[in-house]
Formats: structure tokens, sequence, C-alpha cells
């Protein structure tokens, strides 16, 4: 018993901790997505009902939803595989036994991860302007046209992606780095000698012995980017044309816009089915290939 006791000694401070800041507003949010809260419920809670699932039912009727959860889906399938793309490559680089100054480079790739996300946004809304931003001001010496970045549909939503990727990259070239440090280097000898080229050396050895990191890497960037906000906040408002509109934007817009905290919990809720649901397909893919 003396064990176990002196585990939850440890333990049980945490895990009050969670149960308050994180168990409680969990379930005041589950209440909130069966109820009509809203405005009127917070001046006086004589004006709160209890609607069971027609804030789902609603919400699953409502365009703006479908219109949100599209873009954050489209949000997902480009800039996840282009994040884990780009993080791959930086790590290999960096790996490379010729690479010089690697405490460097590696602390200059990760820096954007540590710096403020609307810090980061506003800046990229300057750089992408289409008067006097630095990127039309770059392609004008080429002989493109500006290009309205943030103010066309077509393009609003990749401009985000990009600083998105950017943004994160890091973070996930940390662990992949950390992967290929842990890969044998017997491996690569073996292959050198048995005359297999850089380009099957990568694909026989380096990506099947990070198959483990690489569904670590995929699961986190997946569950991260469903929650896509800051970005469309600072940069789009949603705009234009709703192109830019993710579900924790539209959750928020319910929320803090409309005062319709029963709509925006349910929100809540389905944004964590979809991704709950994401990610453990990935995790039983994953199992049934020996990844985890």
């Amino acid at each position: 018993m003396r064990p176990s006791l002196a585990a939850w000694t440890f333990v049980g401070p945490a895990l009050a901790v969670l149960a308050v800041f994180f168990g409680l507003p969990v379930l005041a949010a589950l209440f909130l997505s069966l109820s009509d809260f809203d405005l009127y419920a917070l001046a006086d809670w004589d004006n709160l009902r209890f609607v069971g699932l027609n804030n789902y039912f609603e919400l699953l009727q409502t365009p703006l939803f479908w219109k949100s959860l599209g873009n954050t889906f489209y949000f997902v399938l480009v800039g996840v595989p282009l994040s884990i793309t780009v993080s791959l490559g930086a790590a290999l680089l960096l790996n490379a036994p010729v690479t010089r100054f690697r405490a460097f480079f590696r602390t200059a790739l990760f820096a954007p991860v540590v710096t403020t996300l609307v810090a980061v946004a506003v800046i990229w809304r300057y750089l992408f302007h289409t008067s006097y931003g630095l990127v039309n001001w770059a392609l004008g010496h080429v002989g493109i046209a500006p290009v309205d970045w943030l103010g066309d549909p077509d393009w609003a939503m990749p401009t985000i992606i990009l600083l998105a990727v950017w943004k994160n990259f890091g973070y996930n070239m940390v662990i992949f780095l950390a992967g290929l440090q842990a890969i044998p280097q017997d491996l690569y000898e073996a292959a050198r000698i048995d005359g297999a080229s850089r380009r099957r050396q990568f694909w026989h050895i380096t990506l099947p012995m990070l198959g483990p990191v690489l569904m670590v890497v995929g699961v986190i960037t997946v569950a991260g980017y469903f929650q896509l906000f800051a970005e469309p906040y600072v940069m789009t408002r949603g705009d234009p044309l709703q192109s830019t509109v993710s579900v924790l934007y539209f959750m928020f817009e319910e929320g803090f816009r409309w005062w319709n905290l029963g709509r925006a919990s349910a929100v809540a809720f389905l944004l964590f089915l979809i991704i709950f649901a994401i990610t453990t397909l990935m995790m039983r893919l994953g199992r049934r290939k020996g990844l985890v």
C-alpha cells in the first residue's frame, strides 16, 4: 500500500488541477451544448432551456457550418502533407554529415515556433498586402502582376496555409531530427557496400525506420491543424466570401459575436468527434502497418 499511497500523493495534485480546469469546463460545455444558452440566459438563468440535440441538428442544417468544415478540411489536406514534407526535408538537411553550424540553423528554423502567432500573422498580412506588400514588390521585379493574396477567395486560404507551415514546421523538424539520429549508421554502411544509392537508402532505410515518428507527427499535426483559428481571425476575418472561415472561427462567431453559446459548444463537440475519429483511424492504420 505504501508505494500506491506515495504514487497517489504525487499524482493527486495534478489530477485535481486537471479535474478543476479541464474536466469541469468540458462537462459545463457539454451541458451548454444541450441547452439554448444565449445572451438572455446569461442575464437571467430562468431563460435557460434544455433543448437536447437540437443544437446539433441545427448545425447540420446550417450552410455556413458546412462551409467552415470544408475550409478546415482543405486546410488540413493541403497543410499537413506540406508541413510534414518541409519538416522532414529540413531535418534531413540538418542531419547531413556535410552540414555545418547545425546548432545555429536548428535554432533559427525552430524560432518561428516560439514566436507569437498574432504578431507573426500581422506581419504576414503586411507582407502579402496587395499594394505595398513585399511579396508583390518582389513579383513586380520579375514581371508578375500584383496578386490580391488575402482578398481573392482562390488565394486567401493558400496564403494562410503557407503561414501555418512556416510557423509550425520547426516543431516537427526537431522530432524528425531526433528520429534520424536514432537510426543506426550500420544500416547505411551496409547499404552503401551493397551499392544502394542515396535515394534507395532513403526509401528502404530512412522512411521505414522513421515510421513510428511519422505516425506521431502525423497525429499531432492533424489534430493541431483542425484547430485553425488565429490565422484567419487576424489576417482575413473569415473573408473573402467566407473562404477562410474555419470551424473554430465559426464557433467563435457563434459564441462571442452572436452569443449563441449553446450552438458554439455543440460546434466544439462536433469538432472533437471529427478529430477523434480521424486520429483513431490513423492509429488503427498505423497498428496494421506495425508503426504503433
